[in-house]
């Protein structure tokens, strides 16, 4: 490590992987005081994703320290293309970014990791992408002494914790009618719930991939979710927020055999389903499986007093007929002032690529689809 200091407080740059295995008990006790956490920021979701994507010699984590308490934290790595940059840990499969800041030193913790990554960054714009809004890293971004900017990402849809009946009424009448109608025929066919303990997390892992592979077939599934390396991390990664209750597990089983299975991601504030799949044959048994998943997350966040239930990134058809908040996502750019005239240069080719995908797909809307199946041939 390499150090600094801020006050009361030090700061320094962790490049150790080892060092990042070692701080989970801290880190854990830092994302329980910081209200903004997602649980894309646990200790077991980010490392798990080191294990499976990291590359050598690029870990960049922005600690900062009261003594020997973690009060903040910036899980950061190092990448050289098309430009040096500092980006989040998590990658594409990660749904929401944020800094790290305890609540109580909140004041202090911000300007002390503005500085830390104002020193990090001399050679490198920092690129924060999926920043939720509200998110601590809108504090950092308006405390950086230096170059920067501001860009939406990704949509997201979001439903206030409600008793189910409530999120029904909320829909118009026909629509509540053929929901109540749906979850009838579910509950006809006898379909059970089994919350999948950490032992049984590789077992259900398989099953869910397995499902969520069948589901899409033909339709352009997310190739990296075909991948080994994708497996690998989420089952570790659920084995360990598991374990720690922030993540759960559910399989949805009839007549003894494993239908649906779903992984939903949890915060003290935020319940988010992640991943799930379902066997295709359930529409013959007239089994709506999107509505007996939120039904299932719907009602276990409001007993368990989460703040949201998010849908994640993504604006589908299915997702606006629960008339959803909106929740568009931020990427913060950052850099010193002697690096703004590149990131003036990647700002304006992000916007480029935005506006040439945008013209694609209007004009040739089958050119997304087409491109999903390909890669998911080339993934086979």
């Amino acid at each position: 490590m390499s150090g600094g200091s801020a006050g009361a407080l030090s700061v320094t740059l962790c490049r150790d992987p080892r060092q990042f295995a070692a701080l989970e008990e801290p880190w854990t006790r830092l994302v329980r005081g910081c209200p903004t956490a997602t649980p894309f920021q646990s200790h077991g979701w980010l490392h798990s994703w080191w294990l499976s994507y990291g590359k050598e010699g690029r870990l960049r984590l922005l600690l900062v320290r009261r003594g020997d308490e973690l009060v903040g934290a910036a899980p950061l790595m190092l990448v050289h293309r098309p430009l040096p940059r500092l980006v989040p840990l998590g990658g594409p499969i990660t749904d929401h970014f944020d800094v790290l800041v305890a609540a109580e030193h909140a004041d202090q913790v911000v300007p002390a990791l503005a500085r830390g990554l104002h020193r990090a960054a001399r050679a490198a714009v920092v690129d924060l992408r999926e920043v939720r809004p509200g998110a601590a890293a809108e504090a950092l971004y308006e405390a950086w002494p230096g170059a920067r900017g501001r860009l939406a990402d990704s949509t997201c849809m979001e439903l206030p914790v409600l008793p189910f009946d409530e999120l029904v009424k909320r829909m118009p009448a026909s629509g509540a009618q053929r929901v109540r109608a749906k979850l009838r025929k579910t509950d006809a066919a006898g379909i059970e719930e089994h919350d999948v303990t950490e032992e049984e997390v590789p077992q259900a892992v398989r099953t869910l991939l397995r499902l969520h592979e069948k589901q899409w077939r033909g339709r352009g599934v997310t190739p990296e979710h075909l991948r080994p390396r994708f497996a690998e991390h989420l089952t570790r990664a659920t084995r360990r927020m598991v374990r720690t209750g922030e993540g759960r597990l559910t399989e949805f089983r009839l007549d003894g055999k494993v239908v649906a299975a779903n992984v939903t991601l949890l915060s003290a504030a935020f319940s988010g389903g992640y991943l799930y799949g379902a066997d295709p044959d359930l529409r013959g048994r007239k089994v709506d499986v999107a509505t007996l998943l939120l039904r299932h997350e719907a009602g276990r966040a409001f007993a368990e007093g989460r703040g949201v239930v998010s849908f994640l990134r993504g604006n589908e058809p299915y997702k606006n007929h629960w008339r959803p908040q909106t929740v568009v996502n931020r990427r913060l750019l950052l850099a010193t002032h002697a690096l703004a005239p590149l990131l003036r240069l990647h700002e304006s080719q992000i916007t480029g690529r935005e506006r040439a995908v945008d013209a694609l797909r209007e004009a040739l809307p089958a050119a997304r689809d087409w491109r999903a199946r390909l890669n998911e041939l080339r993934v086979r």
